[in-house]
């Protein structure tokens, strides 16, 4: 089995420069844009049989877009939402630094944001979601599942088998792609964060400013 990891595009928590995890926000003009590109590329090579998504909107709305370039129906799971980063969620990155100051020394893995989760709590939803969707897609030649940043960094860290507490990150970029493949008990990276896409947008964005 291989499985696409996607990033949703850009969206309007970028452009607000606010603290988004679960603050729900749109994709912005320019998001749709690199969602519409990477589903060509998608299509074009990497065809899913099922697309598994977050429930966030900037990653549904992305979802959709695959869903109409493919015709591949898309499962939305909120287990597959970005962090939960209660109080923090929308508030701009000055105004949260006032009023949540981090702990000294920084917070511990097993402390939760107020109103939100830890990191611990984080990684084991991205397990436990992992594990559901491969089962569930037993048999399947490939499947989509489009989320968030920090998810997709804790699906990679699972299926690495990673320690919890893994000092391990994997950017992705605006409607970035990682393809790993399961053959199995082997596990193989294709590529990881995979921006080639976005080329032709960026490219149309410069222009427009110009």
């Amino acid at each position: 089995m291989e499985i696409l990891l996607i990033r949703h595009g850009e969206s309007e928590g970028d452009i607000l420069q606010v603290h988004e995890g679960r603050a729900d926000l749109l994709l912005t003009e320019h998001g749709r844009r690199q969602a519409k590109e990477m589903a060509k590329v998608v299509k074009e090579k990497f065809m899913p049989e099922v697309i598994w998504s977050s429930t966030l909107k900037r990653a549904r709305e992305t979802a959709e877009i695959l869903s109409k370039e493919t015709g591949i129906a898309v499962i939305e799971d909120e287990k597959l939402r970005e962090f939960n980063n209660g109080v923090l969620a929308g508030l701009p990155y000055a105004e949260a630094k006032l009023r949540y100051p981090e702990p000294e020394g920084g917070r511990k893995p097993h402390e939760p944001i107020e109103e939100g989760e830890s990191e611990l709590e984080f990684r084991f939803r991205a397990q436990t979601v992992f594990s559901k969707i491969l089962t569930e897609s037993s048999g399947r030649k490939r499947i989509a599942i489009v989320s968030h940043g920090g998810m997709i960094s804790n699906l990679l860290r699972t299926f690495l088998n990673l320690p919890v507490l893994s000092d391990t990150y994997f950017p992705t970029g605006d409607t970035g792609i990682h393809l790993l493949r399961l053959n199995g008990s082997q596990k193989v990276i294709m590529f990881m964060n995979d921006c080639g896409h976005l080329a032709k947008v960026d490219s149309e964005q410069m222009a427009a400013q110009n």
